[in-house]
């Protein structure tokens, strides 16, 4: 087969394949856009507003403060933040500075917590009032100094911020050497006496750490680059035409390549807004909807399906609706029908499009072709991406139809994995066309058209409610326990989260267990794991079915789990 052979370009209408990804900071590129656009809305969180210009004036203080507190070019800042204003100034201010940000769910267990910060080498950690205590029991153990404490309520309007005020009081344990408020620390950004000009870094090195789980029982840092991240931006921009005064709801979370990358980075390159949602629920979505009538909606299948199920969904409008994303899992036709039938029926003229794409890549490099869906296909490649199949643990390029591991090239590759050259190697490999191709880990072909179809993942790995689950790390949780021996974990249909998590487990007594011991392992786990890790239900066995090497075949138990 031709190296050359992109089939795909034909439903770019009259797109160009390739475009210039800018070669500046994340920092730079939107301190660029705000000179352009100043007095555009940036961020728009719960009826406040900052526009481009006080954006940047606050990005630029935080930088100030962090400098204030110790942080150089080349440290790394560890973010444990919902989707709240403070979180967009420092993933740029650390930028501005030529720091790592390490981006972390703010509901991680403090195990994992401890595992973040420790692999990254922070000094310096961020995260709300609330997950406070979390931060306490294990910061000891890290090389911490000072943790920064922002609020739900600090960019909240006035009235909005007394009343959250009132209901939800966070007392703080007195550590004055240890705890920064962030209204203190924008105070000491804005006494600093030098104030901080941006990083001459590459904008090819690393600068954010995304981190995903692990097929054994610890998670991988993913580096990703500026360059990655603005090559998204144009990416998604050329396919989408976001423009300057479009908006987006970002309820994806800042900690996720999908929300960060697209809801936020990508808005901002483009001059758009992001409507920033803390906190999921389906109430406060159609709420965003109704009230601010965004172009652009994102999110992964279950958000979709839960929001067809809300009675209030059928109120909202979609008038100005340009482009609806859907990612994260794989996007079920008939949702996808339901969801199409709904927005035609509200007066939107546009689809549902499934993207698919790997933390490794920063989010979607693979998007539906608007007005060219083919069932059970996931798209084709974005403008300036490139995709094809390769037989497994090989180079050797596949024809068409042939079902392999999917690779992907293009600008959005990562830089690498944190600390591990060997895991890179195997992921980042050249081909004979001489080019960087990122193997995904995942099983597809390709037809002759270049359209993609995603069958399952080579390694253990499913998705609850869009959250990746990795089930070697649930096992070796489970197994941790004294009372279990052995432990295989799968993912079952649910109506609701698309996936769910199933656990056999053999007891170190070989005994039966009952509900009580079920309730035991899913509190220790949830100490442990993300909530979407946890296993929903528990089946205890005498024996767990082996092959012929004695390992335990899991995939017999997903097939009976499946009839």
């Amino acid at each position: 087969m031709s190296l050359d052979y992109k089939p795909w370009i034909k439903f770019y209408n009259g797109r160009p394949a390739e475009t210039e990804v800018p070669e500046l900071s994340l920092y730079g590129i939107l301190s660029e856009r705000a000179k352009t656009n100043p007095e555009f809305f940036a961020v728009e969180y719960m009826g406040a507003k900052l526009t481009f210009k006080e954006l940047t004036g606050l990005i630029d203080n935080a930088a100030d403060a962090l400098c204030a507190l110790g942080v150089e070019e080349g440290d790394c800042v560890t973010l444990a933040l919902p989707n709240i204003p403070n979180a967009v100034i420092l993933f740029y201010a650390v930028n501005k500075i030529g720091a790592r940000v390490a981006m972390v769910h703010p509901l991680s267990p403090s195990v994992d917590l401890e595992y973040y910060l420790n692999k990254t080498g922070s000094k310096w950690a961020v995260t709300v009032d609330m997950f406070v205590p979390k931060f306490m029991d294990i910061i000891g153990k890290t090389a911490v100094e000072k943790l920064v404490v922002c609020g739900i309520a600090d960019y909240l309007p006035k009235l909005k911020a007394i009343a959250y005020s009132l209901t939800n009081k966070a007392k703080l344990p007195a550590n004055a050497g240890l705890l920064v408020k962030w209204k203190d620390f924008l105070k000491t950004g804005a006494a600093a006496s030098e104030k901080q000009e941006e990083s001459g870094r590459g904008c090819h090195e690393a600068s954010v750490i995304l981190f995903s789980g692990g097929t054994s029982d610890l998670p991988k840092g993913i580096v990703l680059s500026d360059f990655s991240f603005n090559a998204l931006a144009v990416n998604t921009q050329k396919t989408s035409d976001f423009e300057a005064g479009d908006s987006i709801v970002a309820i994806l979370p800042v900690f996720h390549g999908f929300g960060l990358g697209l809801c936020i980075h990508m808005a901002m390159v483009c001059g758009g807004m992001s409507i920033l949602i803390p906190k999921f629920s389906t109430e406060n979505y159609i709420g965003a909807l109704m009230k601010h009538k965004p172009q652009f909606i994102a999110g992964v299948p279950t958000l979709f399906e839960a929001l067809l199920r809300d009675p209030g969904f059928k109120s909202v409008r979609f008038d100005k609706l340009k482009g609806a994303y859907s990612g994260g899992d794989s996007l079920p036709h008939e949702a996808k029908m339901k969801f199409d039938a709904a927005l035609r029926a509200q007066g939107s003229k546009v689809d549902l499009l499934e993207g698919y794409g790997t933390t490794e890549c920063v989010t979607a490099c693979v998007l539906t072709p608007p007005g060219n869906y083919r069932k059970g296909s996931i798209g084709v490649p974005m403008v300036n991406m490139e995709t094809c199949i390769v037989r497994e643990d090989t180079t050797e390029v596949l024809p068409p139809n042939e079902e392999g591991e999917i690779c992907i090239a293009g600008p959005q590759l990562m830089v690498s994995y944190l600390d591990d050259c060997e895991a890179t190697a195997r992921t980042l490999r050249i081909h004979s066309d001489g080019k960087l191709w990122l193997h995904s880990g995942d099983q597809g072909y390709m037809d002759a058209d270049g359209y993609l179809y995603f069958k399952s993942r080579i390694k253990r790995i499913f998705k609850v409610s869009g959250v990746n689950v990795y089930p070697p790390q649930v096992e070796y949780v489970l197994e941790s326990h004294p009372a279990v021996s052995k432990a295989c974990v799968i993912g079952v249909h649910d109506d609701y989260q698309g996936k769910s998590v199933k656990a056999f487990i053999v007891l170190a007594d070989n005994a039966g267990g009952d509900s009580e011991l079920a309730d035991e392992l899913r509190a220790y786990c949830a100490e442990r794991l993300i909530k979407w890790s946890v296993p929903k239900t528990i089946v205890f066995r005498k024996e767990l079915p082996t092959t012929l090497v004695g390992k335990v075949a899991y995939t017999a138990l997903e097939k009976a789990a499946s009839n």
